[in-house]
């Protein structure tokens, strides 16, 4: 009889099994999807791709915040005496590494005290991580870490000069690539009463450990700058007031006969070498040599700068 068969699994009704729902798909798609968009807000469409491009011209034409120059790189000082050395001349560092079961000298004792009267981090690690930190180098169990350099901006040393009601009295170095010679540069503007030294972004020396340890200190006084590009932050410079006076071997001014020295002035020391580049001397309102009846060909730009210097120090009083 139907609806009365005893067999299993026998079919009794013409249903099917349990009908799988469409998770709200149906009930979604019959809600509104708001008011349409205006064309210049639909990707895709003509006015929107007009409209972006009119966007990016504004941004192209509008200036971008003026900041500082761009930071250095972290640097490491590798071995016992380079280490103690850069302690001594007050290196701005931050850590001193030193490894776990270390040979005791006098070197590492000295080391060990100026970090701690100057407060740095003391980190003790093992001698395969030094060896990973310095890339195998000879690091005799001492490695101090220096922080990236803050760079200052080339307009900030004539501003603080002008803020303090000084002539600005500021360095370029162009195409100066030996760190010590920078060092030596810091510490003569800072000697003889300058602003600041300015040095290229690229190709240039920077503020490395080296450049610190011949400063003796004094650039912890002394702000150095970075340009991006020399030849405008010289062009600035001259917009500013400030009289641009390169250094040559072949400059048609003698020292003792320039008369700007006594004024807002940037003096541009080249390298020994290949002196100045030749868009930077074309940029220099006047370019002028330093006599030497020694016969000395050139001298290099620490000693050049710091002549220079002195000449104008003395002439302002």
């Amino acid at each position: 009889m139907a609806g009365n068969s005893q067999r299993r699994n026998r079919r009794t009704s013409n249903k099917k099994g349990a009908q799988v729902g469409s998770g709200g798909k149906r009930r979604r798609s019959l809600e509104g999807k708001g008011p349409t968009p205006p064309a210049s807000a639909r990707k895709g469409h003509v006015k929107n791709r007009v409209a972006n491009a009119k966007a990016k011209q504004a941004a192209a034409r509008r200036p971008a915040p003026r900041r500082g120059g761009p930071k250095g790189t972290a640097e490491l000082v590798v071995g016992r005496n380079p280490v103690v050395e850069a302690l001594r001349e007050g290196v701005p560092a931050t850590t001193l590494y030193v490894q776990q079961f270390i040979d005791n000298d006098e070197r590492v004792r000295e080391a060990l005290q100026l970090a701690t009267e100057r407060g740095l981090n003391i980190m003790e690690a093992p001698r395969p991580e030094l060896d990973r930190m310095t890339n195998g180098l000879n690091h005799q169990g001492l490695v101090a870490q220096i922080p990236p350099y803050e760079y200052a901006h080339p307009e900030d040393l004539a501003a603080a000069a002008f803020d303090a009601a000084e002539d600005p009295l500021i360095v370029a170095l162009d195409g100066v690539t030996d760190p010590r010679n920078l060092g030596a540069v810091v510490r003569s503007v800072s000697a003889f009463g300058g602003h600041g030294v300015v040095v290229p972004e690229r190709r240039a020396a920077g503020m490395t450990a080296g450049a610190w340890k011949t400063s003796a200190g004094t650039a912890a006084r002394t702000p150095v700058a970075r340009a991006t590009n020399l030849t405008r932050a010289l062009e600035s410079y001259q917009k500013a007031g400030l009289t641009v006076v390169g250094l040559a071997a072949d400059g048609e001014v003698e020292l003792q006969d320039l008369q700007v020295l006594d004024g807002p002035v940037v003096i541009v020391v080249g390298s020994e070498g290949k002196g100045l580049s030749r868009l930077v001397g074309e940029t220099c309102d006047v370019r002028v040599r330093i006599p030497m009846p020694g016969g000395a060909e050139s001298l290099n730009a620490g000693v050049a700068a710091g002549v220079v210097l002195w000449e104008a120090a003395r002439r302002r009083g």
